[in-house]
């Protein structure tokens, strides 16, 4: 007995698997993930280095330039990018969809060792870190006030408001950036040639 002869022979069944054959179509198709643009999460590598008082040039002259030589030379980097700002470098590093991001964030750590004793002594360690495609800043929060300085603001800030959001879930960190510094108290402490008191 063939189907032809099986769907005449019963209709009631050949309309039940029919039936549950659409059922079946509907549920997949309800659950079949459909996106425009693939969840990939690239293989990127951040590189943050702290120069205190060094201003912009400087900072792009003795340490981004000299990491960025170093970085460059690792085979299945994409894009490399880099900002010089006041006392900080970053370097943000995308390796290509087939590189681990692991392998990638090692070679960077071993080509960051490499230049380390031609970077300036003043520096901070510099810090490696595997990105996550998510973790780009999604807020900002600017304070005013027509009571308080500028200096009480970036203290309130730095002080308070910073270490609360940190600990905040799902907020992976956060960066604190413009503000005043107190230059008085650090003045206070060197002389006329530079020299620290007490």
């Amino acid at each position: 007995m063939n189907l032809p002869d099986f769907c005449i022979r019963r209709p009631v069944a050949a309309t039940m698997f029919n039936l549950a054959l659409a059922l079946v179509g509907i549920v997949a198709l309800s659950r079949l993930p459909v996106r425009e643009l693939p969840n990939i999460d690239p293989p990127v590598v951040s590189v943050v280095t702290i120069y205190p008082g060094a201003n912009a040039e400087l900072v792009e002259a003795d340490v981004t330039e000299p990491m960025e030589q170093e970085i460059n030379n690792i085979p299945g980097i994409k894009i490399l990018r880099s900002e010089s700002r006041e006392q900080v470098s970053s370097i943000t590093v995308e390796f290509e969809l087939n590189r681990d991001v692991d392998v990638g964030a090692q070679d960077v750590r071993d080509r960051i060792s490499r230049v380390r004793d031609k970077l300036p002594d003043d520096i901070k360690e510099p810090v490696v870190a595997k990105q996550d495609a998510d973790a780009q800043e999604v807020m900002w929060v600017a304070l005013s006030s027509a009571t308080r300085s500028t200096l009480e603001l970036t203290n309130l800030a730095e002080r308070q408001i910073k270490d609360r959001l940190q600990v905040l879930p799902g907020v992976g960190g956060d960066q604190f950036r413009g503000g005043k510094k107190n230059l008085n108290a650090d003045l206070a402490r060197f002389g006329k040639n530079g020299c620290p008191h007490g």
